[in-house]
């Protein structure tokens, strides 16, 4: 009776780890029909770098939108990642047990706030407060379209703020699974806690962490409702300056969520098209993410 139940575990679990392959393969299959005749008929390079985006005299240009969900993204992983990576060493090297018994499950809560939520948080504070800024500070500076408080610096706090569950619970378990031995021998040979942490402890965990970073990279690439309501969906390229991270953007979620419901039929098959290039930014992002925790667990 053991080995058949046995049987039936094993047979339930391969169904359904075939089923969720079976799931991504036809949503990929779905995605490239749907996208590629676009594709073909205007060109893979003037559909990823055209500049103009203009549905309705056939002009399907992504290029300012690729750029928009770079810089958005970017700009996420440079506010959220050191505040993750520093929580993340707060809690398993530095606070009591009972402290950090109140920071994981508000920490947890994060990551089950839903999206729309830090939309509207976004589009009521952070962005009032971006205006401000900009219109009493930076007034003489900013051309007039980037004085609306949406912008690529209010979309990239919003997520910064979405990306910290998945950098510091990760980097936690990362930084905690690093062998004790390491940090004993480092604190016998007379280094202090925080060079222990810095020297032995961070390297060691490097490969979790960087893990993390991807993932949370892979969180801000796929947001889409809470982007859409503080980034501004302007479709614009961004100066390449200090002032282009004022500057409202549309990123290409954004743009197949604004557009998909009234478009028609090639307008449809060119949101399809800018799909797969989501779709290919994903699994380059999954791939360097498993080939980073296969090199860490080699290394270990």
């Amino acid at each position: 009776m053991n080995k058949s139940k046995e049987k039936i575990i094993e047979l339930g679990l391969f169904i359904a780890a075939i089923t969720q392959i079976l799931v991504i393969i036809l949503i990929g299959f779905f995605v490239f029909m749907e996208g590629l005749p676009v594709l073909q008929k205007y060109g893979v390079l003037d559909f990823l770098f055209g500049k103009i985006w203009n549905p309705t005299n056939q002009i399907y240009g992504i290029y300012p939108m690729i750029i928009g969900t770079i810089v958005v993204t970017l700009g996420s992983l440079i506010l959220g990642v050191p505040l993750g990576i520093a929580t993340a060493i707060f809690l398993a090297e530095i606070v009591p047990d009972k402290i950090g018994r109140i920071f994981r499950p508000a920490i947890e809560l994060l990551a089950g706030i839903p999206s729309v939520i830090y939309g509207l948080f976004g589009m009521v504070l952070v962005k009032n407060v971006i205006l401000y800024v900009e219109r009493e500070f930076l007034g003489h500076v900013l051309p007039p379209e980037y004085q609306v408080g949406y912008s690529v610096l209010t979309a990239s706090i919003i997520l910064a703020v979405m990306i910290l569950p998945t950098v510091i619970n990760i980097s936690e378990d990362s930084i905690r699974s690093v062998p004790i031995e390491y940090k004993e021998g480092s604190l016998a040979l007379g280094a202090t806690h925080w060079q222990t942490i810095s020297k032995v402890l961070l390297p060691a965990a490097k490969s979790g962490i960087l893990t993390s970073v991807v993932l949370g990279m892979g969180r801000a690439l796929g947001e889409t409702m809470a982007v859409i309501m503080v980034a501004g969906n302007t479709v614009l390229i961004p100066e390449f300056s200090l002032w282009g991270i004022f500057a409202p953007v549309r990123t290409l979620t954004g743009n197949i969520a604004l557009e998909m419901g009234y478009a028609g039929p090639e307008h449809q098959q060119a949101l399809f098209a800018t799909g797969i290039v989501l779709f290919v930014f994903i699994m380059i992002l999954n791939l360097f993410a498993g080939y980073v925790a296969r090199k860490g667990v080699r290394n270990s």
